[in-house]
Formats: C-alpha cells, sequence, structure tokens
C-alpha cells in the first residue's frame, strides 16, 4: 500500500512537471533569434511591415519562434538616409540566431530646377578683403581671404560689367568677356591702389601791419629822431 501511494506521487509530480514545462513552452513553437545589423543607430526594423524595435549599437537582435509563421522580409530605415529592404531566407532553429544586415547611405537631396538654366561661377581675386563685388551695379557680396565665389546660370542674362571698390581705394571696374559654362568656373582679378591723399592748401602768412601804415612810420620816426639828437 505504501509502495502504491509512492508510485501514485511520483506520476503526480512528472505530470506536474510536464504541465510546468508545456506552460513554459510559448505558442508557436521554440525560440530563435533574428539579429539585424545596420551601420546606422535608432534605424527602425520592421519584420513583414510590423514594427521589432530599433538599432543600438549596431544591432537588434529580435526573438521570433520556428515552428511560427515564417517571415519573409525585413525593411530598415531612417530619415535622411535611404531606407534598405532584404529577405529573411531562413527562420532559426530553436536556441539558433540568424544575421541580416543592411546599410543605409545619405539621402541626396532633391533640388528643383532653377530658372534660368544650369549652375556656373565667378571667382573674383582682390589684393583687398573686405571690399565691395558688383555686377552691373548689383552688389554681389564681400571679398574675404582674397576672393569672392558669385554663382550665375549660364542660360540667365549674362553680366556685362564688375566692380570692386572700398573706402580709401580707387574703385576697378572691368567688362566681362565670357560667361562660365555649366558646372565650370570663370576668375576675374581686380586690383584696387591707395586713393591720393589730397595735400592742404598753405595759408599765405599775413603781416602784422600794412606796409603802407609801416613806411609813414618810419618817415615820421625819422625827424624825430634828428630833433632829439640836436
Amino acid at each position: 500500500m505504501k509502495i502504491n501511494r509512492i508510485y501514485l506521487a511520483c506520476i503526480v509530480l512528472t505530470l506536474a512537471c510536464i504541465s510546468l514545462v508545456s506552460a513554459a513552452e510559448p505558442i508557436g513553437g521554440n525560440q530563435g533569434w533574428i539579429a539585424v545589423h545596420c551601420n546606422v543607430d535608432e534605424a527602425q526594423v520592421y519584420f513583414d511591415g510590423t514594427y521589432e524595435g530599433a538599432i543600438a549599437g549596431g544591432i537588434l537582435t529580435v526573438p521570433v519562434y520556428s515552428t511560427g509563421t515564417p517571415l519573409k522580409s525585413f525593411t530598415v530605415s531612417k530619415s535622411g538616409y535611404t531606407t534598405y529592404s532584404g529577405p529573411i531566407p531562413a527562420m532559426p532553429g530553436k536556441g539558433e540566431t540568424f544575421d541580416v544586415y543592411a546599410t543605409l547611405n545619405p539621402a541626396v537631396p532633391t533640388t528643383a530646377a532653377v530658372i534660368g538654366g544650369s549652375q556656373g561661377w565667378y571667382v573674383v581675386n582682390c589684393n583687398v578683403n573686405g571690399a565691395t563685388v558688383s555686377f552691373d551695379n548689383q552688389v554681389v557680396g564681400v571679398i574675404t581671404l582674397g576672393t569672392l565665389t558669385v554663382p550665375v546660370y549660364t542660360t540667365g542674362t549674362p553680366y556685362q560689367t564688375y566692380t570692386v571698390s572700398m573706402n580709401g581705394y580707387l574703385p576697378y571696374t572691368a567688362t566681362l568677356t565670357s560667361v562660365p559654362a555649366p558646372g565650370q568656373s570663370v576668375q576675374l582679378y581686380a586690383t584696387l591702389n591707395p586713393a591720393p591723399t589730397a595735400m592742404p592748401t598753405p595759408v599765405p602768412t599775413k603781416s602784422p601791419l600794412p606796409l603802407p601804415l609801416i613806411l609813414t612810420g618810419l618817415g615820421i620816426a625819422g625827424p624825430l629822431a634828428l630833433n632829439k639828437r640836436s
């Protein structure tokens, strides 16, 4: 009788263990992992359109169930980068990790076509920093570190002249004889010379007494001196 009770207790314990193992077993099968590797942290990861998390430290590890519905694709995206999509060729087995890789490249900004055509540049070289540059009397910038680059549109109305000026210097004006081709630069040069300094007009020195008055005084003083001696 005692043996039967021990046997019964063993059966109950075995069934309880089986029940606990079954309860711990997730619905859908045994667990593995898909590790998504990416070169951009904080990029968002999706499996078949379902958000799974964000890349941190170059990786995101996502638990999956090997006997569940197989996953087909993954997508990695982040603002400012091109989106990457790739296939998930196989599901990991129990306790296994399957690695997939995504490389995100910076998105190239799209710019609207500018009215006037393709762009080239005039590069104005000058010996005086801070000098003002004008094209056809329209100010386009200031010389910095000896140069100023001015963008122009090659199919727009061409400029005729350029002027470089600064206080204390004689202005420089020249004719623009060529227009830059698309993507090309035309070098322009201006040398400013100091403006001549005006010499002050000398002020004539005036005698303290008019000459006739001096002569008259001398005429009076002469006879007085002779009378005194007599």
